[in-house]
């Protein structure tokens, strides 16, 4: 199969424009495409396709596909460049009708930008069927001429780090235990001879005295791991690192102030953060970026049982702040609380941490970006301009005062784990409750809650968990290794 884009032309009614590919077909052919096409009926729109059989003996079926406009590019109402976007619904669009004519094989038309039509291909096909006896056709994206070759793997390695964190995130919560997790993490890494992982248990946790990590852990069968990955990429490895901290649930049923059951099941993907903040770092390693990250990652379920936290108790963090647990569901903090502390350890130039941490978050703002919270105008510039090229955006909240008033006015403990106006603001509060445990004054928190799954939001993503927004991460730690070498 072949995928080939196509323009749309300025004017309505005025002949549409093919890509450098789809010229050099349209010669291979005569002239037969472009003839066809004028039959067709009216010029193709952004993302529809048309598709041709037997036009050329080495690709039995052609898909053409819309591209929108040509010089599509920042879109400063959009926050993205908007040609890159086109370019990656409309390669996914067209890879998706070559599986469904059960090809093997589908070679794809950079389209102008081999980056992103790789990732649309990568993305687009990517479907969680480990557990199904009926499987879809597995088709293989390969890029159509050899211009562009080492963008389109560029994209391929963005898009297969994206798809480990789908993968992570999808897989059945009794598939992707704390434990599991790390070891499939720790298998994806061992062939970097740069990296370290440990996969610290339940007594180094205590020793660390993570009072409110294991606080929450304890409510479960399964024992709480705390992931710890180090990758040397810098020319010199003692140079501060990037520390990517990532809440690590692996399911949220709530504890004892249980959620409703009704769409309890996604809570498999509510360990989103270290899904995606692992899978970049993984990512990172195969574009051998020049520079040090470290990532944490605190792994356990929340359960209710007759050892779970209750409302009302009070629990110490590794810091020593104590903090009043008035909602067991909002437990992802008290993970990252003790995370961030320890993150601390490490001279770190910046901490990002990544949570699907509030329902509120998804109420802000959907599924359009992911909420950032930041003390540091440098290290937002940086997560911002990453995530126009990516498609994948970020939005920033507000960390003000007014928040931290809400969860430190507590009546047992230096602070409580809601604020004190229940649903007011709840992401914002959430956030405030970090900043307790950060002192460095390079730090951004990732609410991902409003990102975890897609419906049909983002095009070349299926439905399912979404693993955003894993390669902006990539994007900004790429972005953050240029910066230290100029």
């Amino acid at each position: 199969g072949l995928v080939l884009g196509i323009y749309s032309s300025e004017k309505d009614e005025g002949a549409a424009q093919f890509t450098t590919a789809g010229d050099a077909f349209d010669r291979l052919v005569s002239g037969k495409l472009r003839e066809l096409l004028s039959l067709c009926g009216p010029p193709l729109k952004k993302g529809k396709t048309r598709i041709f059989h037997g036009l050329h003996q080495d690709f039995p079926s052609l898909v053409v596909v819309g591209l929108g406009k040509k010089n599509a590019g920042v879109n400063d109402q959009e926050n993205w460049n908007e040609g890159k976007e086109n370019i990656r619904a409309a390669v996914a669009v067209g890879c998706r009708q070559v599986q469904d004519l059960e090809i093997p094989c589908v070679e794809v038309d950079p389209c102008g930008d081999a980056q992103a039509a790789a990732e649309g291909a990568v993305l687009g096909l990517h479907e969680y069927n480990e557990l199904k006896q009926k499987k879809k056709p597995v088709v293989t994206p390969q890029l159509h001429g050899s211009a562009e070759s080492e963008a389109w793997q560029m994209g391929v390695t963005y898009a297969e780090g994206q798809n480990l964190a789908r993968y992570l995130m999808e897989a059945p919560a009794n598939y992707i235990t704390p434990i599991k997790f790390a070891e499939h993490i720790e298998q994806k890494l061992r062939s970097f001879s740069n990296v370290k992982v440990h996969i610290r248990p339940e007594s180094w946790i205590a020793a660390q005295q993570m009072g409110a990590f294991l606080s929450v852990a304890k409510g479960s069968a399964e024992p709480p791991i705390f992931l710890e990955i180090h990758y040397s990429g810098g020319a010199n490895t003692n140079d501060s690192p990037l520390v990517f901290v990532g809440k690590g649930v692996t399911f949220d049923s709530g504890g004892i102030s249980l959620k409703p059951s009704s769409g309890m099941d996604a809570m498999r993907a509510d360990m989103g953060g270290a899904a995606t903040v692992c899978s970049a770092i993984v990512t990172a390693a195969a574009l051998n970026l020049p520079l040090n990250i470290i990532g944490l990652a605190p792994l356990c379920e929340n359960m209710p049982s007759g050892k779970a936290n209750k409302p009302g108790d009070v629990v110490r963090a590794k810091n020593g702040k104590t903090i009043q647990v008035d909602n067991t569901d909002a437990e992802g903090r008290l993970l990252l609380a003790d995370a961030l502390c320890y993150a601390h350890n490490f001279n770190a130039r910046a901490i990002v941490n990544a949570a699907t941490l509030t329902g509120a978050m998804d109420v802000a703002l959907g599924s359009a970006a992911t909420g950032v919270f930041t003390n540091s105008s440098w290290l937002w510039t940086h997560l911002y301009e990453a995530s126009i090229l990516t498609g994948d955006r970020v939005w920033r909240m507000p960390l003000f005062e007014h928040y931290t008033k809400q969860v430190t006015d507590c009546p047992l403990a230096d602070l409580s784990n809601i604020g004190k106006y229940s649903r007011a603001g709840g992401a914002c509060t959430a956030a405030a409750f970090l900043k307790e445990f950060v002192t460095v004054s390079h730090w951004a928190h990732l609410d991902i809650a409003g990102v975890m799954s897609n419906k049909d939001e983002v095009p070349y993503l299926r439905k399912g968990m979404a693993g955003r927004p894993t390669r902006t991460l990539v994007e900004f730690a790429a972005r953050l290794s240029k910066d230290s070498h100029n």
